[in-house]
Parts: structure tokens; C-alpha cells; sequence
């Protein structure tokens, strides 16, 4: 196999599966829950009325018809085309599986459309085209372009591949673009000129050995001369060896366009005194020995998936002084596609572009070399191997994090540019640096921030206690959270009862996952007695708080977590949430100067996320806890990289009509105004005033709010739990929480309806506010 690197994951193997922390069960399970698939449409235009049908259809829809059908330019104007995307394949190479056919390459399609989605804001359509006759892919593809800006070619086997590019891109005049070649190159590329760069190495003076001559790999050997790199310095070499001038075994029109003079004829000689070697074959491929032989700081990007030519582990044992990259998220320098395609679409579609060519691929490459040169957000600077590390500009960190927020306004940006100055723009943007915040806008910073608390946890794991350990969803968060490697689940319960679950699932206690009955744990004395010495004077004697460690799980999980036997607490499935946090309290103090309350956050597709606040605690709160609620939530939102606006909401907006509630609002804000804090805030106000600035504008000039509240402080808890239970039903939102705050120890006590996932997430919450206590 000459490239077995394909697309923006790993191949799909059983190896991958262990590597993912996923089992093929799980994965099954994912694509089948709810409407099968990972894809749906959803309508931008409200279709409630007979107007409305009579606007969108028969007879309105005549008029955008008309107009296109004279200047077809009014496509990208009336239609959905300037932002969708066609994935195309016919399956004969689906991710390290092989021809598989077009049907089964249907779910790693609807994946790229959604990462498309996910990362860019970019539409998308999986098209699975039943042919391998290269004419008739052709036409069927080309025939379909009118629907679509641009065209993502995936999972195509070589050498059709490159056949098939080269005819779309001449006879479309939207931008074709084979992932599976020019992603990888683009990103490989962006690693390279950092390595090159800490090296002390200039392109045009350094040797490439590229082992594969598949799709990647040829179109890596092109970028890399694009980019400055000496033509007769790039040596490929595929599974008959160097490819060089004069060889006919094996040869076809592509590989023969890089082969070269040289007197190497094994992959071995090719790589003495090499400066870089680029790998896009099979596990093993390199050997110490040849390792040993290249040059003084030698650049290694080991990509074949799963497994890399040679491990970083074997390359650093023998070549310390190397800078090596992988396609292995476990590895630091992953060569992600997802860093690419995305972002270059995005760039080629807002410029209307009518071709992704060289000029705007090394645009894209360099864009996000100088993003990882930067300094890394507080939110991205996770993957540090424990507390006190940091991601930094160096042999380990050549490329940026695929979750870095600013990648949306940097590569689109860098493209377009791009774009417009090699001449294949039709739509340039005349103001780049506003195109730049237009697209921050696009995504919310949320779904990123969650990703990279994960990965700080799988960075720092922790031991969580999960007090319900008898609940069969309880013990399937808590193998979910083992398996993902997010520390040491303790499960609390009897033994019995516990490996009962575990046999009902059909599987081993994983040696992970602990089993602590509070019934006779060796640590109830100790906990009893620190539980007496808290309650003493509140009317318990001994036995009363030894009983309570017996028979309270949340009892005994919250000494547990008091006493520095576990890290965090994840409780509620069985009990209210007033019951549980009872049963933690009295063990647990909230922390100094803080209140407790419930912090939910609403993510929606329009308004981005908004935090509410409080969604668990106090029924009807005063000024100063509505104050320092207020306070909290802000800072939360900071962490989370929003900037808080915060809204105390009420029935009355400033004064009219007048109450007992609204006055308490407002007294909340003088309090806040007499601690001079450093965040935007008002009220009190409706809701639509707090989410409307236009509205706030026109009738309130005076607020001081200058966007649309984030942080919306509800006047009680009625308020707030009707609108955190109903806005994700009645929208296509979700809400994430309640998240209990202001405790001195990290406690999250889930809905009793939690689903694993649920349960899940709030673990790794939890762990994630361990960290760096």
C-alpha cells in the first residue's frame, strides 16, 4: 500500500477503536439513536402561513427563477448555493478500508458535511455516486454542479483520483478539491515551515524523502515545490523503491512527474543525509538505523495511520534532537485535516472563487504556521501532560490545536485573500479585517471550550466518585469515562449489586474503576468523625453521623471528596436535586464569599449561548445573592471565552410597572455598581429588551448593555427553570446543566433523567474543576 493515509481521520480499524476509546457497539449506537444518520435540513425562512408558502413556492418563487435565468451570478444571491458543499465519492477507498462501494462510504460523508458545518459554518450534501468508470463520475458530478459552490472529492482510489480532479477542475467553474491529497499536504506543510523555521533550515536548501506515492503524497511532493522547496531535493519513493529517472517498474504519468536524478535506489540510502522525511505509507516503514542516518535535527512527519512509520517514542530513542509530527491525536503535532478543508472552503465560497489553486493552498499552509507561532488562548492551552505546562511554539507544538477558536478568522481570511490577488475571485471583499470579525461570528465559542476541557482532563485525569454506582446508566458513564481517559471512576454501592450491572453489560470491571461500599468501608470511622466534629453543635450525635455515612451515599461521597480520598462527585440520578445537595452539604462547605446557585447554558444555532442563572438554588433570591450571582456567572462566562453581557431579567423594564420583584432587580444593580465591577451590566428588563439591542436602542438609549445580554439573571428560580426545560424544545437548542456552582469542592449533581452522556459530561466537568486544586 502506497498511501495509507486517506481524508481527515484515522483509517477505521480495530486499533483505531482502542486508540478513540469507542467501541464499535457505541458507534453503531451513535449513527442509529434518534433520525439516523448525523444529518437534517433545516428551512431559513418561516413557512407558518399561506404567505409564507406563496413567497417560498409557487407563486413568489417565480421571481428568483426569472432573475437567475438572467444572469446566473444571482444564484449565490436568492439561493442557497454560494455556502453548500457537495462531498462527493464512489467509495473505492473508504478511510484505510478499501473499496467498500458507494453505499458504505455514505456515513463517512455525512461525517465530512458535518464537519464542514461544525468548523465553518460551510452546507453540505454527501453525494455517493454508484460507478467506478471514471467517465461517468464525471459527468454525474459535473452535471450536478449548478446545485452547489463547491465540490469536495473524498475517498477516491489512485490513480482515478487524480484523474478525476483534473477533468472537474476543468470543466466546473467552482472550486474541486480532493481532500484526501491536498489536506494533508496543506497541513503537513504548515508543520513543515515551523520545523523548518526552529531549525534554522531554509525551503529551498533542505531534502525531502517521501515515502508513498498514492494521492497524498504526490500532491504533498507538489505543495512542498510550490512552496519554495528545490524540485530536484524532493525524492519519492513507493514500494519498489526511489523513484528515479529511468525507472519504468511500476511507473504511471504522476509518479514520473517527481522522479529524479539520484543514485539511491532503497528508501534506506534515499534517507541518508536527509533533512526531512515525510511518511504516507505503513506502519514500520522507518527504522532506527535509517533515522540514525539523517541529518543533524532531523524533521520527521511519520503520518501512516493508525500507526506512524515510526513512533515518536522510537524516533526521539534514537534521534533526540528530531522534530516529529503523526496523524495521531495521542501524539503532539497531529497532521489534522480538519485544520484545512473547512477553512480554505469557507475562504474560496465568501470570494466566490472559481478554483481552490497553488496560491491560495500555501496561503492556507502559512496562515496556520503563524497561528501556532502565537501565543495559545487560555481555553486551547490544555494538552499539557499535568498542572503548570503549557502549549508553546516549539518542537512539540508545530502545529495548532484543530479546536483553536481563531482558526475560523484566520485561514478564511488568508484564502480569500489569496484568492482575490492570484485573480480567480469573483466576489472580492473589499474590507478584510471586518471580513475577519464577521467570521468569528460564525461559530460559537462553546462547543470548542467543552472539546478542550475534555482533552485538559484526558491531560490531567482525576479520580471521580459516582455516589449512585448501583444505577446501570451510572456504571456506563463511568466505564465511558474510564475508557475515555478521563481518570478513575470510584463507584458507590455494593459489590454485588455492582458487578451484577457489570455482568448484565457483559463485561470485566475494568482495573480502573474502583467499588467503595459505604457500608463497611474502612474509611468510616474516619469519615464519621469528621462528619460529628461539622455537626455536633447542629443537634447529631455519633451514631447519627455514622449511620449517615452508612446508609447516605451522598453522605459518604462528600466525605470522600472532604477528606482527599477523591477529586469530585458526580450525584442525582436517584434523588431531587434539593435531596442530593443536602446529603454533599453536609459535608462540603460552599466556598468562601460565594453563593450556591444553578448555572445553565442555552446554545443556540441564532443567538449563540446564552448562561442563566439561577436554574437550581434559591426560589426567590434577594439583592445582594441576585448581585453576587451575577458576579459568578460572569466570570464563568469568561472562562468559557465569552465576553458577559449580563441582563437581570424581570415583567417590568426599568422601573414600568412598578414591583416588589423589579425592585429587588434593581437593587442588585446598584450593588453591583458600588463594587465597580469590571463586566457589563443592567436591568432591570424584559427579555426582549435584554436580547434585542435595536429594541434597546429605540426605547432605552440610556442601557448600558452593548450587544445582546449572554448572562441573564432570572428574578427566581420559577423563571428560570420554565425557560432552561423549555427553550431547547421549543428551539433547536440545547442546554447544558444545571451546573452547580460556588461549592469549595467539585460537585455536579445531574437531572434525575440524566442520560449517560449526560452523566458523562458532567464528570468530566467536574474533573475539569479539579484540576490545579
Amino acid at each position: 500500500m502506497d498511501d495509507a493515509h486517506k481524508g481527515t481521520l484515522p483509517p477505521i480499524s480495530l486499533a483505531d477503536v482502542r486508540t478513540a476509546r469507542v467501541t464499535p457497539e457505541e458507534a453503531l449506537a451513535l449513527h442509529a439513536e434518534g433520525r439516523p444518520g448525523k444529518l437534517e435540513i433545516r428551512l431559513t425562512k418561516p413557512l407558518i402561513t399561506a404567505r409564507d408558502l406563496s413567497l417560498a413556492y409557487s407563486p413568489g418563487v417565480a421571481e428568483p427563477c426569472l432573475h437567475i435565468a438572467r444572469d446566473a451570478a444571482l444564484a449565490y444571491d436568492y439561493t442557497s448555493k454560494g455556502n453548500f458543499v457537495a462531498v462527493v465519492s464512489n467509495g473505492t477507498a473508504v478511510l484505510g478500508l478499501g473499496n467498500l462501494g458507494a453505499l458504505a462510504s455514505k456515513p463517512v460523508m455525512e461525517g465530512k458535511v458535518a464537519l464542514f458545518k461544525r468548523f465553518a459554518d460551510v452546507d453540505g450534501i454527501d453525494l455517493c455516486v454508484g460507478t467506478e468508470d471514471v467517465d461517468e463520475f464525471v459527468n454525474a458530478v459535473r452535471h450536478l454542479g449548478p446545485s452547489f459552490g463547491g465540490i469536495n472529492l473524498e475517498d477516491i482510489k489512485a490513480p482515478e483520483c487524480f484523474v478525476i480532479e483534473q477533468r472537474l477542475r476543468e470543466l466546473m467553474d467552482i472550486p474541486v478539491f480532493h481532500d484526501d491529497q491536498h489536506g494533508t499536504a496543506i497541513v503537513a506543510a504548515a508543520g513543515l515551515l515551523n520545523a523548518v523555521h526552529l531549525t534554522g533550515r531554509e525551503l529551498r536548501d533542505i531534502t525531502i524523502v517521501i515515502n508513498g506515492a498514492g494521492a497524498a503524497a504526490i500532491a504533498c511532493a507538489e505543495l512542498m515545490k510550490a512552496m519554495g522547496v528545490t524540485p530536484r531535493n524532493v525524492i519519492l519513493c513507493d514500494t519498489k523503491g526511489v523513484v528515479y529517472r529511468g525507472r519504468t517498474e511500476g511507473m504511471n504519468q504522476w509518479k514520473s512527474a517527481h522522479a529524479v536524478e539520484t543514485q539511491a535506489r532503497t528508501l534506506a540510502q534515499a534517507m541518508e543525509g536527509a533533512d526531512c522525511f515525510f511518511g504516507l505509507s505503513v506502519k514500520g516503514a522507518v527504522t532506527p538505523e535509517m533515522l540514525r542516518s539523517m541529518a543533524d535535527k532531523p524533521i520527521v512527519f511519520a503520518m501512516a495511520n493508525p500507526d506512524p512509520e515510526i513512533t515518536p517514542e522510537e524516533a526521539k530513542a534514537v534521534r533526540p534532537d528530531c522534530i516529529i509530527a503523526t496523524g495521531r491525536s495521542d501524539y503532539p503535532n497531529q497532521v489534522n485535516n480538519v485544520l484545512g478543508f473547512p477553512f480554505i472552503f469557507r475562504g474560496a465560497l465568501d470570494v466566490r472563487a472559481s478554483t481552490i489553486n497553488d496560491a491560495m493552498k500555501v496561503a492556507a499552509a502559512r496562515s496556520l504556521a503563524m497561528l501556532a507561532r502565537e501565543d495559545v488562548p487560555e481555553e486551547v492551552n490544555t494538552a499539557g501532560a499535568g498542572p503548570g505546562t503549557a502549549l508553546r511554539f516549539g518542537p512539540e507544538y508545530i502545529i495548532p490545536n484543530a479546536f483553536d477558536p481563531r482558526l475560523i478568522s484566520r485561514v478564511p481570511v488568508a484564502v480569500a485573500h489569496a484568492a482575490m490577488e492570484s485573480g480567480v475571485a469573483r466576489k472580492p471583499i473589499p474590507d478584510l479585517v471586518r471580513y475577519a470579525r464577521t467570521l468569528a461570528g460564525r461559530l460559537d465559542a462553546t462547543a470548542n471550550a467543552m472539546e478542550l476541557i475534555t482533552e485538559r482532563v484526558r491531560a490531567n485525569p482525576r479520580t471521580v466518585v459516582f455516589a449512585e454506582g448501583e444505577e446501570e446508566k451510572v456504571v456506563r458513564a463511568a466505564i465511558a469515562f474510564h475508557a475515555s481517559g478521563y481518570g478513575n471512576p470510584v463507584l458507590v454501592g455494593r459489590e454485588d449489586r455492582i458487578q451484577g450491572v457489570f455482568r448484565t453489560l457483559g463485561v470485566e470491571q475494568p482495573s480502573g474503576i474502583t467499588i467503595r461500599n459505604a457500608r463497611n468501608s474502612d474509611s468510616n470511622r474516619r469519615y464519621a468523625d469528621y462528619l460529628y466534629a461539622r455537626r455536633q453543635r447542629e443537634g447529631f450525635l455519633f451514631r447519627d453521623c455514622q449511620r449517615l455515612v452508612n446508609q447516605d451515599r451522598n453522605v459518604f461521597a462528600g466525605c470522600m471528596l472532604a477528606l482527599g480520598d477523591a477529586d469530585a462527585v458526580v450525584t442525582g440520578v436517584t434523588r431531587s436535586y434539593a435531596v442530593a445537595l443536602e446529603g454533599i452539604a453536609s459535608a462540603i462547605d460552599p466556598a468562601p464569599g460565594e453563593v450556591l446557585f444553578g448555572l445553565t447554558l442555552l446554545l443556540a444555532r441564532v443567538s449563540g449561548t446564552v448562561f442563566v442563572a439561577d436554574t437550581a438554588i434559591h426560589e426567590r433570591p434577594d439583592a445582594a445573592t441576585l448581585a453576587e450571582i451575577a458576579v459568578q456567572s460572569a466570570a464563568a462566562a469568561r472562562r468559557l471565552g465569552h465576553e458577559p453581557r449580563v441582563a437581570f431579567l424581570s415583567f417590568s423594564t426599568f422601573g414600568d410597572p412598578k414591583g416588589h420583584i423589579p425592585g429587588s432587580l434593581r437593587e442588585a444593580v446598584k450593588l453591583l455598581d458600588e463594587r465597580k465591577v469590571d463586566f457589563e451590566y443592567d436591568g432591570e428588563m424584559a427579555a426582549d429588551v435584554a436580547l434585542d439591542p435595536a429594541l434597546r436602542a429605540h426605547l432605552y438609549p440610556f442601557c448600558r448593555l452593548t450587544g445582546p445580554a449572554n448572562v441573564l439573571v432570572m428574578p427566581g428560580l420559577h423563571a428560570a427553570h420554565i425557560l432552561t426545560k423549555a427553550v431547547p424544545r421549543l428551539t433547536s437548542g440545547t442546554a447544558i446543566g444545571p451546573l452547580l456552582m460556588g461549592m469549595s469542592r467539585p460537585v455536579q449533581i445531574v437531572p434525575m433523567d440524566a442520560s449517560v452522556t449526560q452523566l458523562l459530561d458532567m464528570a468530566c466537568l467536574a474533573a475539569h474543576a479539579a484540576i490545579g486544586r
